[in-house]
This record gives C-alpha cells, sequence and structure tokens, in this order.
C-alpha cells in the first residue's frame, strides 16, 4: 500500500493502482524541463527562433485547456467555428492533458461530485492529490454519459480515438522537426517540450488544488473553490474559482475590467471577429444576488 502526503494526513493508494508510466513522465518533464533549461541555456545559449517556438507553443497549449478543453468542451460557454474547434483540440492534445472527450467528463463530474468522493480530483484528499496524485493513479471510472453533446462531434470522438497520434504528433513530432529545421533540436527538446510541458500542467493543476484552497469565497461559501488574484495569474483566469463553480455556464471567470483572465479577452475578441457567437453571461442581478446570500 503506497500513501501520497496530504493536507488532511495520508491518503492510502493500493499498490496496483498507480500509474508507473504517468509518473515516469512527470519526473522526466519535470527533471529534464526544470533542471536542464538553465544548464542548456549556460551551455549553449538560446537564440531568438527557440524563445520563440517555446513561447507560441506555451501560450497555446495553455490556452488550448483553458478556453477550449474547460471554456468550450467541459462548459459549453460559447461556440465557435471548425477551424477553432480543430486548433483548439490541436494544441490541446499537445498538452499530454488526454483527450478533450475524457477531460470535459472528468471535469462535469468535478462539478456535479464537487467535494465529495464521486469527484475526481477531490480537494478533501488534499493539496498534491488534488493537484496531481489524482491523475497518477487509477481511481474514478469515467462515465462518458455525460458528454453526449461533445460524443456527437466527428471531430472531438476523432481527436479521442487516436489521441496517441494527436498527441505525440502536436506536442512532440512537429517541435522536433522544427527543431532540426533550426539546427537546435536540443533546446527545442528541453525547452519547448519539456520544460513546457511541466508548466502547462502545473498551471492547469493548479485550478484543481490551488483554487479550491486559497482565496475567498464571495458566491457560494458552501463550496470549497475560491477567488484569488494569484490564482487566477497562474492559470490563465482561471483562479476566480468560486464564482465559476457558481456560474459555470458564464464565458467569464473574472467577471471586473480589472481581474486577470486573458481566456475571457481571447473569447470576448474572437466575438468582435466573429469567429465566436453565443457568449454566455450571467445576468448581474443573479450575481448579486449571490454574493448577498453567501
Amino acid at each position: 500500500m503506497a500513501k501520497i502526503k496530504s493536507t488532511r494526513g495520508l491518503y492510502p493508494i493500493p499498490e496496483h493502482q498507480i500509474r508507473w508510466v504517468g509518473i515516469i513522465f512527470f519526473i522526466i518533464i519535470h527533471g529534464i524541463g526544470l533542471i536542464g533549461t538553465p544548464f542548456y541555456i549556460r551551455r549553449y545559449g538560446v537564440t531568438a527562433a527557440e524563445w520563440i517556438l517555446f513561447a507560441v507553443y506555451f501560450v497555446c497549449t495553455s490556452m488550448a485547456i483553458t478556453v477550449g478543453y474547460h471554456r468550450l468542451f467541459s462548459h459549453v460557454t460559447y461556440k465557435t467555428n471548425a477551424l477553432i474547434r480543430f486548433l483548439l483540440l490541436f494544441f490541446g492534445a499537445a498538452t499530454f492533458e488526454q483527450s478533450a472527450l475524457k477531460w470535459s467528463s472528468q471535469h462535469r463530474q468535478h462539478h456535479q461530485f464537487t467535494d465529495t468522493p464521486q469527484d475526481p480530483y477531490d480537494i478533501s484528499k488534499g493539496f498534491w492529490y488534488a493537484h496531481v496524485g489524482w491523475i497518477l493513479f487509477y481511481k474514478h471510472r469515467v462515465n462518458y454519459d455525460n458528454v453526449p453533446d461533445l460524443q456527437g462531434s466527428k471531430l472531438v470522438m476523432h481527436q479521442h480515438y487516436w489521441y496517441s497520434l494527436w498527441s505525440v504528433g502536436a506536442g512532440m513530432i512537429i517541435p522536433m522537426a522544427l527543431g532540426f529545421w533550426m539546427d537546435r533540436p536540443l533546446g527545442v527538446y528541453i525547452m519547448t517540450i519539456c520544460l513546457r510541458l511541466a508548466l502547462v500542467a502545473n498551471s492547469a493543476f493548479f485550478i484543481n488544488s490551488y483554487a479550491h484552497m486559497v482565496g475567498s469565497r464571495p458566491y457560494d461559501k458552501k463550496i470549497s473553490a475560491r477567488d484569488h488574484w494569484l490564482g487566477a495569474f497562474l492559470t490563465n483566469g482561471e483562479g476566480y474559482h468560486n464564482f465559476h463553480h457558481k456560474f459555470p455556464n458564464d464565458y467569464r471567470n473574472g467577471i471586473r475590467w480589472y481581474q486577470w483572465d486573458p481566456s475571457k479577452w481571447l473569447i470576448f475578441i474572437w466575438s468582435k471577429l466573429n469567429l465566436a457567437h453565443d457568449l454566455k453571461r450571467t445576468p448581474n442581478s443573479m450575481i448579486l444576488a449571490a454574493r448577498s446570500a453567501a
């Protein structure tokens, strides 16, 4: 019986539930990405092309999770065209965070059973379990009955059934091909693949851990989800999590103009360019009522 540390003690994990492939994968990307990057920079330096490729892939893949997997596929807070959906699925696969279908199914289960044993990333099991432990252990069976809308999408289902090809192609083969073309394959492997994967993964995981432990609960004090500016900064705007759990169908998380929510801004810009439509917004009267009742 293995055990992982929890803020509420030790949470037991049966040995047969441990996903060793996932654990090794996370050790590799964090080790090579976080430790290898400074050594590489000191030894070889970094070209402008390497920085640009890293930045483009980091922004596109991290936003694909928040704008795509989360706000589009999981909550359908807006609608968009086939090209944008493809790009979100493409860069979402490059994060190696599962297919959009599986990600969305688990996330809808999280909202339905927040803070209960049926919650896939239940914060009551502690910070580390909610942050990464849940994905490294076989614990919850995915019930795809809660994503019938996504199962009706040929593009979503293609990504789901051929996810390994999508993820390896988008997340490794294409960046490495560009790395060889730039004559900097080692730098691209260390930074654009390993470092980027480590940073994007933790950014997404902070939504399940940090955003359920740190901050205020202005809209619903009965749930663990919280609002905090640092959480928003670390997660492309997902840190206004108490609002999100109270009003999950709103395309915004940060509803004030000054609240950091680049995911909201991107969706809004798309709407002005006729690339997105049917943006869902919670009426101010409902927001004020929730604050008063909290």
